[in-house]
């Protein structure tokens, strides 16, 4: 099976310094795929040039379309979605507006969408009518993530989730993401700092160091490496 999403030779950029140095990354259909590396490495650099948001040389390819040819809008339209880090919610608007939001490409009646949405994350329900400012970090992180599939997404591309969370958050998160990612059929690219749980979760991993990727291969082979587990999971 060809993979949803393909990065081949991918240079990305801040006005005229390059980040991300020509690296080939590939997400699985229906997969969920981790990028590890320490602060500073080009995984949101990355994240950003699969969505149009720097400026970026080299192929990337979703479900037969150059992306690298598309502008964010563009993007999202095709069936990208992007949680970025910080959760990027409107919190001047309830947490239905922010939903009602996320659906507005899908049309006139996301109202079956945001039903399902309220089922994967039940606290969304108990806070409909709160300001998106009003809730918890955790509760926020959930509406982003919540927002971002009302547009029926292939790809949900997500940036840190669990930064600044208390750890049992963390794991609810990652329990619902997986959830969705089995029910919903959407496809994952994770870039996140909690390595241990992602490896756990994720088919396959890319550890990126100074832009380059330095090795790939399935999570689980990652999580075994001696080199690995010192450097990134602690052990």
């Amino acid at each position: 099976m060809a993979p949803i999403l393909e990065l081949r030779s991918v240079k990305a950029f801040y006005g005229p310094s390059e980040v991300v140095h020509g690296i080939d990354v590939a997400v699985e259909e229906g997969g969920m795929t981790v990028l590890l590396g320490a602060n500073g490495a080009g995984k949101t650099t990355t994240l950003r040039a699969i969505c149009g948001m720097v400026r970026r040389e080299g192929e990337i390819i979703f479900a037969g379309e150059r992306l690298d040819r598309r502008t964010t809008e563009d993007i999202a339209g095709l069936g990208v979605a992007h949680v970025p880090e910080g959760r990027g919610t409107f919190i001047g608007l309830t947490v239905e507006e922010n939903l009602r939001l996320g659906g507005y490409t899908r049309g006139a009646r996301p109202h079956e969408s945001m039903q399902r949405m309220y089922g994967y994350f039940p606290i969304l329900a108990a806070r409909r009518r709160q300001q998106a400012g009003a809730l918890s970090g955790g509760e926020q992180q959930m509406l982003a993530i919540a927002r971002a599939l009302m547009m029926a997404p292939r790809l949900l591309v997500l940036d840190e989730p669990s930064f600044g969370l208390a750890p049992r958050i963390v794991e609810d998160i990652f329990t619902i993401i997986e959830r969705i990612r089995r029910e919903e059929r959407v496809s994952v690219l994770l870039v996140e700092q909690n390595a241990s749980l992602a490896l756990e979760l994720a088919d396959h991993a890319y550890l990126i160091e100074t832009g380059c990727i330095v090795t790939s291969g399935s999570a689980k082979a990652l999580a075994d490496d001696p080199q690995i587990r010192r450097s990134y999971l602690g052990y």
